[in-house]
């Protein structure tokens, strides 16, 4: 119960908190809950010590309490001191932890920090727990590639198009809301230049999303830019304008002249090999996490998925199954151009649930082995 309550507290920032891991806390004594907080933002109080400063403020006394924290507390110094100190001063008798830390600073030291003060330690390791610090476990392994999770809308033949540049809605509006939140929940949302110019979306969160950090919108472009008029390109009006960052586009390092106009629109990114005329994805995605994007989520389209995943730069797979069928020969397939036989059984689906009429599947992709 209370455990669960601490990791619904960590997912009101699992966007913001990035790059550090999103945690949250509560603080109970003889059944009674003193104090409860979150980790919001980087380099603001930890969720530990926030829900110190929660009882402190309501008068409780915390003394011989029971700490749950969906996280191992941390026992180094960032910009924050350790929390196992705040623990420790605190008079915190027992803690209960969620989920073990994987950052190489911590990995267990806040844990032999506690017991060696003497305080009594639970780690449950707690499905919900390890789910929620999935993407930070990625980013704190290797410094070169965000966390990518792809989404995709198909139909039960596995289409998402009845033909090549048609533009149509296959899932209904819960299954829509559900992927606005999911933007709001990624440092930033990326497109082919192809799902530009056939749908020209916005990519926008939703209004009532709470984020304290600027979305950003990404899009890939294979050879040739979209138009300075993609709507992506504009502030939305009904926006204040410091809650998106100026558009990142993504462009081959060797068509620097085709792409030059779009640089007093966009913030034109050129990636990989000086004469490529073909981007390199590797090399664009290192170059947005070298500019402190730690999660992307990729909404495509086809051509831009099937690649991802061929070239191993996927680590989560969200499929929005729509009950109907295409039927038609020259329908676009989900991954195009993407040889699904070298995924093999890397496909690991561990969330299955309905969206209206819709089915929502998403799981990890292990597919490195295979590329």
């Amino acid at each position: 119960m209370y455990l669960a309550r601490a990791c619904e507290l960590a997912a009101r920032a699992i966007a913001d908190a990035s790059p550090n891991p999103p945690v949250g806390a509560v603080l109970v004594r003889d059944g009674v809950t003193l104090g409860e907080g979150w980790h919001h933002r980087r380099g603001e109080a930890h969720a530990e010590v926030e829900a110190l400063a929660a009882a402190r403020a309501a008068g409780n006394d915390v003394h011989g309490a029971t700490a749950y924290v969906s996280l191992e507390p941390c026992d180094h110094h960032g910009r924050t001191p350790p929390c196992t100190g705040a623990l420790i001063d605190a008079g915190i008798a027992r803690v209960v932890i969620g989920a073990s830390d994987p950052n190489p600073k911590t990995a267990g030291g806040g844990i032999a920090r506690l017991r060696a003060a003497r305080l009594s330690v639970d780690v449950v390791d707690t499905p919900a727990a390890s789910a929620l610090i999935e993407r930070f476990a990625y980013t704190i392994s290797q410094s070169a590639l965000p966390f990518v999770t792809l989404k995709m809308a198909m139909s039960l033949d596995g289409a998402v198009a009845a033909q090549p540049g048609r533009a149509e809605w296959l899932t209904g509006e819960a299954a829509r809301a559900f992927v606005r939140d999911a933007r709001a929940q990624h440092d930033a949302v990326l497109v082919g230049a192809g799902t530009i110019r056939i749908d020209d979306p916005q990519l926008t969160v939703r209004p009532h999303a709470v984020r304290r950090k600027p979305y950003v919108r990404i899009v890939a472009c294979e050879t040739d830019p979209i138009p300075r008029s993609a709507r992506v390109l504009a502030a939305p009006e009904d926006a204040p304008a410091e809650s998106y960052d100026r558009t990142l586009v993504l462009a081959p390092a060797g068509a620097r002249e085709r792409f030059a106009e779009l640089e007093a629109v966009a913030d034109v990114v050129y990636a990989g090999a000086a004469d490529s005329r073909q981007l390199d994805l590797r090399a664009a995605l290192e170059a947005v996490r070298g500019r402190g994007i730690d999660t992307v989520l990729c909404e495509g389209g086809p051509t831009l998925a099937g690649r991802l995943v061929a070239a191993g730069l996927v680590q989560r797979a969200v499929w929005l199954v729509a009950p109907r069928f295409l039927q038609s020969p020259s329908a676009v397939p989900v991954l195009a151009g993407a040889d699904l036989s070298t995924l093999g059984n890397g496909w690991r689906f561990d969330r299955v649930e309905r969206l209206g009429d819709d089915l929502l599947l998403s799981g990890r992709i292990d597919i490195c082995s295979a590329v």
